[in-house]
């Protein structure tokens, strides 16, 4: 049992019998009213036997039935159609996930990269990326001399096509690491 504060994207647990994974989570603490409320986290949770997708709320301190799925490292193909094709390094046997199975992680896949598959009675669910990934910046505007007030910021679209926020001093073709739990700009790789 865990705190569902503990709990974050790639996580699962089970409620009632079915076995969730959780594709993302936000915690939020409502301030409307006289007094505050305990903070709460918003999961998007996809239930593993039927691979509906919905929300739920929990408070933050709620205890939550975390289970464990089976993990194989493999590494990314290729995308055809939707489907995502994986290999398996050892055996060379190849799997293939929907989009909807694999969530906001196909804003960081890129061929070759090598990432936890996530199995639920030898079926493949989901996928688990490391915390941060390094990713080219294939596109932005240049800055602007003198537009330093604060903390500015600028599109950026990345190698796999997804764009986030920047600093001014981002330039195209450099390398920056990015958060994949929050998709959030970390700092420039090294």
């Amino acid at each position: 049992m865990k705190q569902a504060d503990q709990l974050r994207a790639g996580s699962t647990f089970e409620d009632n019998g079915v076995p969730f994974l959780i594709l993302k989570g936000e915690r939020f603490q409502s301030t409307s009213g006289k007094r505050q409320r305990a903070p709460e986290i918003k999961f998007r949770v996809k239930d593993l036997i039927s691979g509906k997708v919905s929300d739920i709320t929990v408070k933050a301190n709620d205890m939550m039935n975390d289970i464990i799925l089976e993990r194989s490292q493999m590494q990314f193909l290729y995308e055809m159609d939707g489907e995502y094709h994986f290999m398996n390094q050892e055996t060379y046997d190849q799997i293939a996930l929907q989009k909807d199975d694999l969530a906001d992680a196909v804003n960081y896949l890129k061929e070759e990269m090598v990432i936890d598959i996530l199995f639920f009675e030898g079926r493949a669910v989901g996928v688990e990326l490391e915390n941060h990934v390094v990713l080219k910046v294939t596109y932005t505007e240049p800055g602007l001399k003198g537009d330093t007030t604060g903390k500015a910021m600028k599109p950026a679209t990345l190698e796999t096509g997804f764009e986030i926020l920047v600093p001014l001093f981002i330039e195209m073709d450099e390398l920056i690491k990015v958060d994949t739990r929050t998709g959030k700009y970390v700092e420039r790789a090294k």
